[in-house]
């Protein structure tokens, strides 16, 4: 089957003999990559046509012999080589039919599906033989007659225009003599296999009748192959026997026929068509014979630009022509006359005298051609603008308004119709219904997937890639397109030249003796030098390895497949980076980091460990990651040379962290104050913080300087917080305060308290003056606990009662017993004063009297609110009254309107 219907033979036809080559007219210069894509076809294939199947062929400039290819080839052209015999000139169909023999599958340029054998197919016939899908060709024929403004539909690959009548309804054989043909594995794919028998359409001018040859085949026909006898040559001067396509020849003799001047001959070489003009110079007169020029012959007669200026026949009047040959003619103001309206004649008016008017309507027809002059007779132009006054309608026939004859009527209304795209809205204004074609760019992704449709917007589906893809092998030479879209499954030629890649090793001579016999084209590098490279890296140590794999830029990566390793080292370029291991310390030169790392990527590292330098302060060490150290300006020589190993000259280097931590030395002595100096070395400076420390009695509080009170010990500092006066605390067993002087522990006089204190029996009546002590030697003989005893029961209960106290009591009891018997007497006396209470029945409403404060109050307010009341009333008549007058105002304006668009209507109808 053949590998594309889109291809096309490339290059002229060729006469060549037996073997017949295939596609030898197709070398071209290397291509600059195999997925490269022309953006037209090349010189040496001017229809753009090719086959697809790369495999198929090849243009590499090998002669095959297609009788020899396959059997049902060899019969498809057995008839035509009988004729034809050492003329055969099968180059144009020789690609169709190669490819068809190999039955491969070339894909649909609609569907981009491969094409199988026993698929219906439609080819075209008019000139590129494309090979489609019947059911493809004949939904793209249907999609774009009813898209197109004429019922034509278009080849998708050659464009050319097929009326609507003859879209394909059936499948049909190449020669259209069978239907439905059926698939045979000894003739060619949707073929008959009788002979072709179409006419030889491309040598009927030249008067060729005969009809194809060669069976039932794809593609153009070849040549005719007939004999005709004392064929003319262009120019008729010369007859050979030649075939009938090539029956109509050039002499390479003159032409030597009569030029169109009828004085000259032609002095070009044998050629078809009309002799060119005549390009003799001389000097020739224009029609007038006034001016004289130098022209070519073929322009000899011309016209000048002056005017010609001569009387008529009337004798009266000049010719007002330009240059012109002969008498001037008649005057036009002769023979018969009428007045400027035309309907007066004058027979016998002479030319020079002016026609007077009739004195009746002009009534020739306006500029309008609808309405005619209404003025008197008269003389010049009528009124170039009707103003008559007619009803018009619009474009759109959506307003309908009385102006006059000579104004357009136009609407403001836009065209919500669909223009033929089917996308775009027209939105015309006043549009009369032709609305124009969609002005936009289709934009859409083509089938190909690499450029988008440039056509204007359409309807159905865009037409396939017009662009061809280029496949061709490494070395260009061999090549073939295909079209765009379909390069992404191809396979790039297999090409027989010999491989000339340049060897790129440092050691050419050395191993070409090692390298294989010469090869064919190939994509990849050659095979790969065998011997070591051996020179000396920047590093000191020697390149052991050997050359590099192949450069995959010379590598054939299929899209599909996954891209090979990325290698840094190509032949020819410099060594690789060196391979040997060597150990590499980290930034902050730890023990134990080293890495081993490939000489080629030596560099150092930073560690997971701290940086551990000792600050500045000699108190704590750097907290920062492994860094590159650097050595400060400020240090002195001898410490300078002993870090030199661990610093580093890099750019990287940054120094150690500042300690800004406050001082944590535990100071002598020891004191709970830190330090208010930042961390330092030396010793941190006396505590002068004031410690506040109460006396022993809580009187008073002292303020010493921590550096003095920590330097005492403990009975200095027991006798410096003394205040030295009374100590003044309560004592424990009794009420009264410590008489000793400030003291800490224990007041000693707890037990020996000299106090007085009044001790009273339990009636009050007895009193005495005792001694503290006594008191509480009283209440522990007694069994009481001194603490436990009130303030002010302190002393009363000691003392007991004697006969005062119960006289005293006795007179008290008399006395309250009379006082009782007073008070029952007075309350029984009140209780019978006292009337008695009505029952809630009987009991009016109770009178609250108030006071004239209050009743001028309540009246205040009473009339505060009247006013207030009669106030919002006014308002809100106020407020009614302004509501009905807008009202009135505003029904006023809507009668007005309404009277207004009353009027209009009229007019606008």
């Amino acid at each position: 089957m053949p590998s594309s219907y889109a291809a096309a033979a490339s290059g002229s036809p060729s006469s060549s003999r037996k073997p017949i080559p295939v596609a030898a007219a197709s070398t071209r210069q290397p291509a600059p990559s195999p997925a490269a894509a022309p953006a037209a076809p090349s010189p040496s294939n001017p229809s753009g046509i090719s086959d697809s199947d790369p495999s198929s062929y090849s243009s590499s400039g090998e002669e095959t012999d297609l009788t020899s290819s396959d059997p049902a080839a060899a019969s498809v052209v057995s008839s035509y080589l009988s004729v034809a015999g050492d003329g055969a000139d099968l180059s144009k169909v020789g690609i169709f039919l190669s490819s068809a023999a190999r039955r491969r599958s070339p894909p649909c340029l609609i569907c981009f599906d491969p094409i199988r054998p026993s698929d219906p197919v439609w080819s075209c016939s008019a000139s590129c033989f494309a090979a489609l899908h019947l059911h493809c060709i004949q939904s793209w024929a249907h999609q774009s007659a009813s898209a197109a403004p004429s019922p034509t539909w278009g080849c998708p690959k050659c464009r050319f225009p097929y009326p609507k009548s003859e879209t394909p309804t059936s499948y049909l054989c190449f020669c259209s003599k069978t239907v439905d043909p059926a698939p045979d594995p000894w003739i060619l794919p949707h073929s008959c296999g009788d002979i072709c028998g179409r006419h030889l359409n491309a040598n009927r001018d030249s008067g060729c009748e005969h009809t194809c040859l060669l069976l039932c085949h794809p593609g153009p026909c070849p040549p005719c192959p007939a004999i005709v006898p004392n064929a003319r040559c262009f120019c008729g001067s010369r007859r050979e026997t030649r075939r009938c396509s090539h029956q109509r020849y050039s002499c390479l003799g003159k032409c030597n026929k009569r030029l169109g001047c009828g004085i000259h001959r032609c002095p070009v070489d044998c050629h078809d068509g009309p002799c060119p003009p005549c390009a003799v110079l001389g000097n020739h007169k224009c029609e007038c014979g006034e001016t004289m020029e130098e022209r070519l012959c073929s322009e000899r007669v011309f016209q000048c630009k002056r005017e010609c200026g001569g009387m008529l026949e009337c004798g009266k009047h000049s010719c007002e022509r330009g240059c012109h040959a002969g008498k001037c003619g008649e005057c036009p103001l002769q023979g018969r006359r009428t007045c400027p309206c035309g309907k007066k004649d004058y027979p016998s008016l002479d030319c020079d005298a002016e026609a007077s008017t009739c004195g009746s309507t002009c009534e020739k027809v306006l500029g309008c051609g609808r309405h005619k002059c209404h003025e008197r007779c008269h003389r010049g132009l009528c009124v170039e603008t009707c103003r008559l006054v007619i009803t018009k309608s619009c474009r759109c026939g959506c307003l309908k308004k009385e102006v006059p004859c000579y104004q357009e009527l136009t609407c403001e209304r836009k065209c919500p119709r669909m223009r033929n795209c089917g996308r775009h809205a027209c939105r015309r204004r006043c549009c009369p219904g032709d609305c124009a074609p969609c002005p936009e760019v289709c934009d859409k992704r083509l089938r190909c997937g690499n450029h988008k449709c440039a056509s204007p917007c359409h309807r159905g589906a865009c037409a396939p890639c017009p662009l061809m893809k280029t496949i061709s092998c490494n070395c260009g030479q061999t090549f073939f397109e295909v079209p765009c879209g379909t390069e992404k499954n191809q396979k790039p030629p297999k090409c027989s030249k010999k491989c000339n890649t340049a060897r790129l090793c440092r050691h050419k001579l050395e191993c070409r003796n090692r390298l294989p016999q010469p090869h064919k084209c190939h994509y990849g590098a050659c095979p790969p030098c065998k011997l070591i490279c051996g020179e000396e890296l920047s590093c000191g140590h020697r390149c052991h390895g050997p050359i590099a794999p192949p450069n995959p830029e010379f590598t054939l990566k299929p899209i599909k497949r996954k891209k090979e390793k990325h290698i840094d080292c190509t032949p020819g370029t410099p060594c690789p980076p060196c391979q040997e291991v060597v150990l590499v310390p980290c930034f902050g030169q730890h023990l134990g980091q080293e890495r081993a790392i490939l000489c080629s990527k030596k560099r150092q590292f930073p560690c997971q460990n701290l940086c551990g330098n000792p600050l500045d302060c000699g108190n704590h060490y750097c907290t920062k990651a492994c860094h590159v150290l650097q050595i400060p300006l400020s240090q002195p020589e001898g410490d300078q040379s002993a870090i030199q190993s661990l610093a580093s000259a890099s750019a990287f280097a940054e120094p150690c962290e500042e300690c800004d931590l406050p001082c944590q030395r535990v100071r002598e002595p020891s004191c709970s104050h830190p330090c208010p100096l930042p961390c330092h070395l030396d010793d941190c400076p006396p505590c002068k913080v004031l410690v506040k420390r109460p006396c022993h009695c809580g009187a008073m509080v002292h303020a010493f300087e921590c550096m003095y009170y920590n330097n005492l010990n403990a009975k200095e500092q027991q006798k410096v917080r003394s205040c030295g006066g009374p100590c003044h605390r309560k004592l424990p067993n009794c009420p009264h305060l410590c008489s000793e002087i400030c003291h800490p522990g224990q007041c000693p006089s707890v037990d020996q308290c000299m106090k007085k204190v009044n001790v009273r029996c339990a009636c009050n009546t007895l009193k005495k003056e005792w001694i503290c002590q006594d008191v509480l030697k009283e209440y522990r003989r007694s069994g009481c606990d001194p603490k436990q005893i009130p303030k002010n029961q302190y002393g009363i209960g000691l003392l007991a009662c004697g006969e005062d106290c119960m006289k005293k009591v006795r007179a008290a009891e008399s006395e309250l017993h009379l006082r009782k018997t007073q008070e029952i007497k007075s309350s029984v006396v009140e209780v019978e004063n006292v009337p008695k209470r009505k029952k809630r029945r009987n009991r009016g409403p109770e009178r609250v009297e108030s006071s004239k404060f209050q009743e001028i109050k309540a009246f205040a307010l009473k009339c505060l609110l009247v006013i207030f009341l009669f106030i919002v009333v006014v308002a809100g008549l106020y407020l009614l009254w302004k509501g009905v007058y807008w009202l009135s105002d505003w029904m006023n304006e809507m009668e007005e309107q309404r009277v207004r668009q009353r009027h209009l209507k009229p007019g606008r109808m």
